[in-house]
C-alpha cells in the first residue's frame, strides 16, 4: 500500500489530450501574432521563405542526429510530398502572412477556423469515406455565416483601417482553400507514408520554392530588419513551424484526429488575446459575435451521434492496440 501511495498520480487521457490541444493552440496562435509583428520588418514572401528554410534545416538535422532513420529516396514520395509542400505549406503560409498586412492576427485567426469547414466540403467530392451529412452541411452554413458577418461589417481589428481591406479577406480565402485542399490531398495520396518523411520533404520543397520566388523578385531586402525581427523569425520558424508540427503529430498518434480538430477553437482566442495585449489590436463586439457563430458551426460540423462516436473510438483503440503489439525493428 505504501508503494502505491508513493506513485505519482496519472493524468487522465482526456486531460492529457486537452493539454496537448491547448499547447498547440498557443503555439499556432502566438506564431500568428509574431507573424503580424514581422510584416513590419519583412516582406511577406521573404519572411515565409526564411521561416520555411529554417524549419527545413531543422527537419534535415533530425536525419543526421537520428542515425536509425534512413533518408527518403522514393521518387514517387518526393513528387507527392513535394506537391503538398507547394500547396499545403508555401502557398497558404504566404497567403496568411500577406493577410496580416491588412487585418489583425485576431481576425485572421478567426477566419482560419473555416479550414475544417472547407475540408468537409472538399472531402464530399474527392474522398469516398467522408460523406457530407445534413449535420455537416448545416454546420458549414452557420460557420460561413459568422465569417460573412465580419465581412459585411468590415472588421479589420486594426485602428489604422476604418474598414477592412478586401485584400486581407482575399488572402485568407486563398490560404484556407489551399490548406484545406492539401489536407484532402494528403489523406488521399499520402495517408500510408511515413509522416516524418512526408513532413521533411514538404518543408524542404516549400523552402526551396519560396527561396526561388524571392530570388526571382530581386532577392532579400533586409535593411529594415532589427534584432526584434530576427527574434520573431526564430520564434516563427522553431516554435510556429517545427515544434508545432511535432506537437500536432503527437496528438494524432496518441489521441487521434478528432482532438486535433479542437485546436480550431483555441487559435483565434489566443491570437485575439495576444494581439490585443502585445500589438494593440482591437477586439469589437462584432468580432466576438462572429467568433461565437463560427464556433457554433464548427461544433455542428464535428458533432457525431453517440453510437457513431463510440464505434470510432473503439476502432481507434483497437488500431492502437494492434500497432503497439507489432514487433519493432
Amino acid at each position: 500500500m505504501l508503494k502505491n501511495r508513493c506513485q505519482p498520480a496519472r493524468i487522465s487521457p482526456n486531460l492529457s489530450a486537452n493539454l496537448h490541444v491547448l499547447l498547440l493552440g498557443v503555439l499556432f496562435g502566438s506564431s500568428l501574432v509574431v507573424s503580424r509583428f514581422s510584416v513590419g520588418q519583412f516582406l511577406p514572401r521573404e519572411y515565409v521563405a526564411l521561416r520555411l528554410a529554417i524549419a527545413a534545416l531543422l527537419h534535415l538535422s533530425a536525419y543526421l542526429l537520428w542515425s536509425r532513420r534512413p533518408w527518403p529516396r522514393d521518387l514517387s514520395l518526393w513528387l507527392r510530398a513535394g506537391l503538398l509542400g507547394v500547396v499545403g505549406s508555401a502557398l497558404p503560409m504566404t497567403a496568411i502572412v500577406s493577410s496580416l498586412q491588412y487585418q489583425s492576427s485576431g481576425v485572421s485567426g478567426l477566419l482560419l477556423t473555416l479550414n475544417p469547414v472547407v475540408v468537409v466540403l472538399l472531402a464530399q467530392f474527392f474522398l469516398e469515406d467522408e460523406p457530407l451529412t445534413w449535420n455537416r452541411l448545416l454546420g458549414a452554413l452557420v460557420a460561413f455565416g459568422g465569417a460573412g458577418l465580419l465581412l459585411m461589417r468590415g472588421e479589420s481589428g486594426l485602428a489604422e483601417f476604418a474598414r477592412a481591406d478586401w485584400r486581407g479577406y482575399a488572402w485568407i480565402g486563398v490560404g484556407v482553400t489551399a490548406s484545406a485542399s492539401s489536407s484532402v490531398y494528403a489523406r488521399r495520396f499520402l495517408r500510408h507514408d511515413d509522416s516524418f518523411d512526408v513532413a521533411t520533404i514538404r518543408m524542404v520543397v516549400a523552402g526551396l520554392i519560396t527561396l526561388g520566388v524571392v530570388g526571382a523578385n530581386g532577392g532579400f531586402h533586409l535593411a529594415r530588419v532589427g534584432l526584434s525581427g530576427v527574434a520573431a523569425l526564430a520564434y516563427g520558424s522553431v516554435i510556429g513551424a517545427f515544434l508545432a508540427f511535432l506537437v500536432s503529430l503527437r496528438i494524432v498518434q496518441r489521441f487521434g484526429a478528432t482532438p486535433l480538430a479542437q485546436v480550431s477553437y483555441v487559435i483565434p482566442v489566443m491570437s485575439t488575446v495576444l494581439g490585443a495585449l502585445f500589438l494593440g489590436e482591437q477586439v469589437t463586439g462584432i468580432m466576438l459575435v462572429g467568433m461565437g457563430v463560427i464556433f457554433a458551426g464548427i461544433a455542428l460540423l464535428n458533432h457525431q451521434p453517440r453510437k457513431v462516436r463510440a464505434q470510432g473510438e473503439a476502432d481507434l483503440s483497437a488500431g492502437l492496440g494492434r500497432k503497439a503489439s507489432e514487433p519493432r525493428g
